[in-house]
């Protein structure tokens, strides 16, 4: 008996230890392996929770006002939901919508041109964009470089209490790439624990048959750039990866977003036009091409009835993660800030 009782107390230990790990980083069941390396950037809970901080932190931005978080709203999958283009520094008007931050770690590019391809890179991209947080990153280090908090929470992670601009961009990756969201309805179907309602399983075999090319599960994005036929917006123009690339091949192209919490993360395209999950729909089944320069993936036109349309909306609304949205490890530092 005293030899049981010692080998679940060990077992015990090991399970607390795994699940401990797990809930900083882990691959879920079906998911394919990341595609972050994070042999120089190891994950652990002191660099996620300065990355917490910094998240959050204004003082990211020229006249502390403006933090990541500002664009990157937790409870709607870290995006914003309340206009259609991102709103930075002094009241200044970005160019697109800002895109969810989700399960990143699965992401080989970032940004809707695909700008960025090294999440511990990210950060620098809304930090100096003058229409975002329009500060530099060596006045970042110097603004925090003051603060006692962040200098004993950078000794805490890093044995030294000088922040550095490497530690800020390391830290902000590693919250990130705690984002993981798998624990949807979607996901319970695919282990077999429920079932899909009639609709749902009817939006399923649509979804599979019409949009799964570009919306692969079980990311539900395929990581490419691709011309889903929307016309250029003439008060805003913007055409895609073709500005970064200057190949006109890859004019229109945007980043295909995952659809994972797409029921939160409205409004939807590159600038937000469309603020409803039919509007999208809709547009999908009346594409108007551009010069021929659509994606071969729409080369066959989506012919879908009004109940069909619901159907797969219905679906969608299937890989609403609410665990992931609400989950208090994610909120605001109240707790940190305080130590």
């Amino acid at each position: 008996m005293k030899k049981i009782i010692v080998f679940l107390f060990c077992l015990a230990i090991f399970l607390s230890f795994k699940i401990t790990n797990e809930k900083l980083f882990y691959t879920p069941k079906g998911f394919p392996k990341p595609v972050y390396n994070f042999t120089n950037n190891k994950i652990s809970k002191a660099k996620v929770e300065l990355g917490r901080m910094l998240f959050y932190e204004t003082q990211l931005s020229r006249n502390n006002t403006i933090s990541c978080a500002n664009c990157h709203l937790q409870y709607s999958s870290f995006t914003h939901v309340d206009h259609a283009l991102s709103h930075g520094i002094d009241d200044r008007i970005g160019k697109r919508n800002s895109p969810v931050l989700v399960n990143l770690a699965w992401q080989k590019s970032f940004m809707w041109d695909g700008a960025i391809n090294h999440l511990d890179m990210q950060a620098l991209a809304p930090i100096s964009n003058t229409s975002e947080m329009d500060e530099k990153i060596e006045n970042v280090v110097s603004k925090l470089n003051q603060n006692n908090i962040y200098k004993k929470y950078c000794y805490k992670t890093f044995k030294d209490s000088n922040i550095t601009g490497e530690l800020v961009l390391k830290s902000l990756s590693q919250f990130m790439l705690t984002f993981i969201s798998a624990n949807s309805k979607y996901d319970s179907v695919m282990q077999e624990l429920t079932e899909f309602t009639t609709k749902e399983k009817n939006g399923y075999n649509l979804f599979k048959q019409n949009c799964a090319s570009c919306h692969t599960e079980p990311l539900f994005t395929n990581s490419e750039f691709e011309n889903n036929g929307l016309l250029v917006d003439l008060k805003n123009p913007d055409y895609g990866r073709m500005t970064l690339t200057k190949n006109r091949k890859d004019s229109l192209k945007f980043k295909v977003p995952t659809l994972r919490n797409i029921e939160f993360s409205y409004p939807y395209m590159h600038d937000g036009r469309f603020k409803k999950l039919s509007d999208v729909m809709n547009h999908y089944t009346n594409i108007t091409t551009q010069n021929g320069l659509y994606s071969q993936k729409l080369s066959m036109p989506i012919v879908l009835s009004s109940n069909e349309k619901v159907d797969i909306i219905a679906f969608m609304l299937t890989l609403t993660d609410k665990n992931f949205m609400f989950n208090k490890r994610f909120n605001y530092p109240f707790k940190l800030l305080k130590k």
